[in-house]
C-alpha cells in the first residue's frame, strides 16, 4: 500500500519531540538541584550525567535516553497500516530512530543544544536489529572495561554495528546496512572533539562509579 505521508510526517514530529525530552538537564534540576550542562564536560547526555552526579542519576538518564530512541519506533509502525518487513516499513522504523536521535542532539525543549545521541542510538538499534545491538553493548562494555574511555567504548560500538549487521547477521537489505552506516558516521560525528582528545592523550577516563581522572 501507499506509504500514509500524513501520519508519517506527524510520526517523525512525535519522535523528534521524544528524542527533544532533555532526560540529563530535567533530572538533575528536579532531583539534584544540578543542570549539568554546567559541570564537567557541559554535555546534556547521560556520560556527563554519570560523571557529574554519580550512578543514582547517571543510571534513569542512560534508562530513559534508551527508551527514548525504543519506544517510537517500536510502537509508532504499528498504526501506520503499513505490512510489516516491507520496504516503505523499514524505510519508517530508520526514519524514526533518526528523528530520536535528532531531536537528543538538537532538543527543542533545551535551546537546540543536546547530548552525542549514543544511548537513544542505542535504543533505535535495540528496536530495528536487537542482536547487532547485544554486540554493540558487550563490545562496548569491553573496550570501556579495559580502557575506562566512555567515547572509545562508543565508537567501537559503532563500528562494530555494521560489521554485526554485514558479517555476522549476513544482511542483504539495503536499508538496513545502509541505517546501520549511517548511524556509524553519526556517532563519529557526534564524537569529534572526543576524537581529537583520544588521539592527543587527553581524554578523561572514568571509573565504574562515574568519577574522573583530575589528570587525563
Amino acid at each position: 500500500m501507499d506509504f500514509p505521508w500524513v501520519y508519517g510526517t506527524a510520526s517523525m514530529v512525535i519522535a523528534y519531540l521524544i528524542g527533544s525530552i532533555p532526560t540529563s538537564v530535567w533530572w538533575g534540576k528536579s532531583f539534584f538541584n544540578t543542570d549539568v550542562r554546567e559541570h564537567g564536560s557541559r554535555n546534556a547526555g547521560a556520560t556527563n550525567t554519570f560523571r557529574v552526579l554519580g550512578p543514582k542519576a547517571g543510571v534513569p538518564v542512560l534508562l530513559i535516553d534508551i527508551l527514548k530512541g525504543f519506544v517510537p519506533v517500536r510502537v509508532l509502525p504499528n498504526f501506520s497500516q503499513l505490512e510489516a518487513d516491507t520496504g516503505p516499513w523499514m524505510w519508517f522504523r530508520v526514519a524514526l530512530v533518526l528523528a530520536t536521535v535528532v531531536g537528543h542532539l538538537y532538543p527543542v525543549f533545551a535551546g537546540f543544544k543536546g547530548g552525542k545521541g549514543v544511548a537513544t542510538s542505542l535504543g533505535g538499534v535495540l528496536a530495528v536489529h536487537p542482536g547487532a545491538a547485544a554486540i554493540c553493548i558487550l563490545v562496548f562494555a569491553a573496550v570501556f572495561l579495559l580502557s575506562r574511555y566512555v567515547s572509545l567504548g562508543s565508537l567501537c560500538a559503532a563500528v562494530a554495528f555494521p560489521l554485526a549487521v554485514a558479517l555476522i547477521y549476513q544482511e542483504t537489505n539495503a536499508v538496513k546496512v545502509g541505517f546501520a552506516i549511517a548511524l556509524c558516521i553519526l556517532v563519529f560525528f557526534t564524537h569529534r572533539e572526543n576524537i581529537g582528545r583520544l588521539l592527543r592523550g587527553e581524554e578523561n577516563r572514568m571509573s565504574l562509579a562515574g568519577r574522573t581522572d583530575d589528570n587525563r
